[in-house]
């Protein structure tokens, strides 16, 4: 096998050539940007000065002068939201804001912009009237530039027949409309093209056509924009109800809300993939999870707790599944006999959280489906739980070599997740009593087999979600396991210590938010549930 390590000697030469691309891309990206900003103030300026021209209805458009917005006075004015216009404001005078999703003119004398306010979107028509809209209002709409942020004000009616390019069924009849924020005019990924699936694209193929298609770098490198779509404003809302079911769940089961710090001494984990920095003098690291914390809260007779936050994986897994920074939602607490109290917990969590977003989300689902069709994620309501053991006894019957002792690989897991599911009718289960080599060092092994642990995995659509397990809480046996592994005791010497004062029996599990709607949704990418993504080659934006 070829050395994975870099060529010393070809270093400098590949990071010139880098950072020498970098400025070249750099620089072309303030040429583009600049080159469009002048011809955005340059078209701006040709509309305002025809609009006013002659025109005694010039003060119902125009551009908002950057001094308006400058937070001058409170005037009482009432913004309707999009997404509640419907019929029964019939005849009544609105005023909303929203982004210039298209304008479209129909010779000199009507336009229509359709207005977009968190993923709802409404017609708008603009109507050459005398004494309310003139030639040169149209004109002005005409101008903008799509995704420019717009003021309208105008009564709304309701059409004869059915509106298919806007989310709302009623239309606004426009009588004012102002710019508040152009946006350039060549944009450098067009919304439709962003929000376009996979099947449209095919189709148009099949048919000769040829449609823009979007590839995941130029999204992330352009996010802002892309976020705009129907879909990834699903996604996001999705992955908020989550994380509040996650934590309005385990409150009424009696536990407390915690935060760790991020910054600490040594790994969480064990092994080398952790951000190392230097705090003050002094050796630190990014952590890789709030697991040594938690514990120590525990310790503090806290007796069950929870964390949502941030972690830090400094991992070279160039995988559709992992990130170098992700929202982790942690769970321990105090176990009186078994550690299947806290598989338990995971069973009707998660069951609990499926059914609520399949009620509640029904619209965010539909969205995400129309640009990622999936199938509803199967579940029983009392969730499968198999041993690591009857799990390889089922991959050994279907032919598949695997290590009886080892981890299960992407390929493996997958292939287990579809025998489960052709048995079992679940894409939801719990794989539990894990070899104990497998398992991070405060792992608690199995009373009748040492080789095996007290510790589970989750599985969503044959892919790992959760790892979990009861702790070791006696601190002669934490040490020995944790220089087994290669951690420096004294990097962790305080959370040792607070075993040595009593430590209750106790167990838990980490699960990423991003993970979870990625799966849920049957999305193929973390990337897509990530905000802003962090992985090995992505900083910014």
């Amino acid at each position: 096998m070829a050395s994975s390590e870099p060529n010393p000697a070809s270093q400098p030469d590949q990071a010139q050539i880098s950072k020498s691309a970098a400025k070249k891309e750099a620089a072309k990206k303030e040429k583009e940007r600049r080159k469009a900003e002048a011809a955005a103030a340059a078209a701006a300026s040709a509309v305002n000065s025809l609009s006013v021209e002659n025109d005694p209805l010039a003060a119902n458009y125009g551009d908002v002068a950057f001094s308006d917005l400058q937070s001058k006075e409170v005037t009482g004015r009432k913004w309707t939201e999009i997404g509640s216009l419907n019929e029964s404001l019939k005849d009544r005078m609105v005023l909303v804001r929203g982004r210039a999703q298209t304008v479209r003119a129909v010779g000199k004398k009507i336009a229509f912009v359709v207005v977009r306010e968190k993923g709802f979107t409404v017609q708008c028509v603009v109507t050459v009237k005398p004494d309310e809209v003139s030639p040169q209002m149209v004109k002005y709409v005409n101008g903008l530039s799509r995704e420019s942020h717009v003021d309208i004000e105008g009564v709304v009616s309701v059409p004869d027949v059915a509106i298919k390019g806007a989310s709302q069924q009623v239309e606004i009849q426009v009588r004012k409309i102002y710019g508040v924020s152009r946006a350039v005019p060549n944009l450098p990924i067009n919304i439709e093209d962003a929000a376009r699936s996979e099947e449209e694209i095919q189709k148009a193929l099949e048919a000769g056509e040829q449609l823009v298609k979007v590839n995941q770098d130029t999204r992330l490198n352009y996010r802002v924009l892309d976020l705009r779509t129907p879909a990834n404003q699903a996604i996001f809302r999705i992955e908020f109800e989550v994380a509040d079911f996650f934590g309005q769940f385990l409150k009424k089961e009696g536990f407390v809300g915690i935060r760790t710090p991020k910054l600490i001494a040594g790994s969480s984990e064990g092994g080398a993939a952790v951000f190392r920095l230097d705090y003050k003098g002094t050796p630190a690291c990014l952590a890789q999870s709030p697991q040594l914390h938690k514990q120590m809260a525990i310790n503090g007779d806290f007796g069950r707790v929870f964390e949502i936050g941030p972690v830090f994986r400094a991992e070279d897994s160039f995988t559709h599944r992992h990130l170098c920074e992700f929202t982790g939602l942690d769970v321990e607490m105090e176990i009186k006999e078994h550690y299947f109290e806290v598989t338990d917990i995971v069973g009707r969590l998660f069951v609990s959280m499926f059914d609520y977003l399949n009620e509640k989300c029904i619209k965010e689902l539909n969205a995400v489906r129309q640009q990622y069709p999936f199938e509803d994620l199967k579940y029983l309501r009392n969730t499968l739980q198999l041993t690591y053991e009857e799990g390889i006894k089922m991959l050994q019957e279907d032919g598949m070599e695997v290590p009886p002792l080892g981890d299960l690989n992407t390929e493996a897991e997958r292939r287990l997740g579809q025998l489960v599911f052709n048995k079992y009718g679940t894409e939801f289960f719990i794989l539990c009593r894990y070899p104990l080599s497998v398992r991070p060092f405060y792992t608690m092994p199995c009373y009748d087999n040492p080789v095996y642990s007290n510790s589970f995995d989750v599985f969503i659509r044959g892919e790992e979600i959760i790892s979990g397990a009861q702790r070791l809480h006696e601190p002669q046996r934490l040490t020995e396991r944790a220089k087994a592994c290669g951690i420096d005791v004294s990097t962790i010497s305080t959370y040792i210590d607070s075993f040595r004062y009593g430590a209750p029996p106790h167990g838990g599990f980490g699960v990423g938010l991003e993970r979870v709607v990625m799966l849920f949704c049957a999305l193929n990418n973390i990337r897509k549930t990530s905000l802003y993504p962090r992985d090995p080659q992505r900083i910014a934006p």
